[in-house]
């Protein structure tokens, strides 16, 4: 008689016993009443016969949706978006009287559907699937903190993971990007024809102005100086030469050299 006595006494020290892990808070109900105390992480008894222990998490929750999205033009966009959100610690009895342990669904789920599709509807298809996206995701977010703070919800992030764009429009959009990079390819290989250009005319420039300054030297300078040379070396050397001159350039002819 002793062992089934011992096994009810454990069964019923087991079930007046309630764990809350690390994240969650703890708050009882007794005949269906809130206590507005709130118990943290750790162990703690109640009476299994009066009270109950409901559990909340206030970490940070990952709540993803799969939702049609309206845009400015009437397309129906296919999206899944996940919202980051935390709740208040002090506000957890106030959640779970005024809205009930199913405030997820009941709330947030919502809230998020008419925010989103209001700002959305506000956007073109295009812009979702573009730069832009950054900002609708700030705008619904701001959109839901302000229906959510003051009942204790923390909205951290809402997250456009993907979006389905219809299959014409997202056609539309390849090419006009295919487009965009082709007139930028274009544009890059006409400034390198331009600069390639640029520097073929600074270069006849400047070979051009070395001949001028060449032919100058020339006519003038370096064939006087060059014919001085000469008749000073015709005058050193011991050969016989014939010198046809009109006195400023020397035209040689060589005589054989007696053997």
């Amino acid at each position: 008689m002793k062992k089934p006595v011992f096994i009810i006494l454990a069964a019923i020290i087991l079930s007046s016993c309630a764990v809350i892990r690390q994240g969650e808070v703890g708050v009882k109900s007794k005949f269906g009443k809130l206590n507005p105390e709130i118990m943290e992480a750790g162990l703690t008894g109640f009476n299994p016969f009066t009270t109950r222990v409901i559990k909340v998490p206030i970490r940070t929750v990952n709540q993803e949706m799969r939702l049609n999205l309206p845009s400015q033009e009437g397309l129906t966009i296919d999206s899944e978006i996940s919202i980051l959100y935390s709740i208040e610690k002090n506000k957890v009895p106030f959640i779970l009287e005024d809205v009930g342990q199913n405030y997820e669904r009941v709330l947030i789920m919502n809230v998020f559907r008419s925010a989103a599709a209001d700002i959305t509807s506000q956007y073109m298809a295009k812009d979702m699937h573009s730069g832009m996206r950054s900002e609708i995701e700030n705008k619904i977010q701001d959109r839901m903190h302000e229906s959510l703070r003051d009942r204790g919800f923390v909205v951290e992030r809402v997250l456009m993971k993907s979006i389905q764009l219809p299959e014409e429009l997202s056609r539309a959009i390849e090419r006009k990007l295919q487009a965009e990079q082709e007139a930028q390819q274009m544009e890059f290989i006409l400034e390198r024809e331009r600069k390639e250009a640029e520097r073929r005319r600074i270069e006849a420039e400047g070979t051009r102005a070395a001949q001028i300054i060449l032919a100058e030297g020339l006519v003038r300078e370096i064939i006087e100086l060059r014919s001085i040379e000469a008749f000073r070396e015709l005058a050193n050397s011991p050969n016989t030469k014939i010198i046809i001159t009109d006195g400023k350039a020397p035209f040689l002819i060589n005589t054989p050299q007696e053997k």
